[in-house]
């Protein structure tokens, strides 16, 4: 019998996700938009409460918006630039 591997998710990146869109001074709304987002803004209220995860597209949007890394988001030991 295998037991499956589960991958370890980034314990703060929900709120790295919002102190991103605050940073940018937009609503959920228009985070979905600057995202390219084709739903409503609940899928970024889903990752700001971190009950969903971005996939690695929506990830890079997110570092591009912020002008960081990737690895900054996911990497629980690295701080969002003041």
């Amino acid at each position: 019998m295998t037991t499956a591997l589960r991958r370890q998710q980034p314990k703060r990146l929900a709120r790295k996700l919002l102190a991103i869109r605050q940073g940018l001074g937009a609503s959920q709304t228009e985070m979905a938009k600057l995202l390219d987002l084709k739903k409503t803004y609940t899928v970024v209220s889903a990752y700001e409460r971190g009950t969903r995860e971005p996939n690695l597209i929506i990830l890079l949007r997110y570092a591009r918006l912020a002008r960081v890394s990737v690895e900054t988001l996911i990497d629980d030991k690295l701080n969002l630039p003041k």
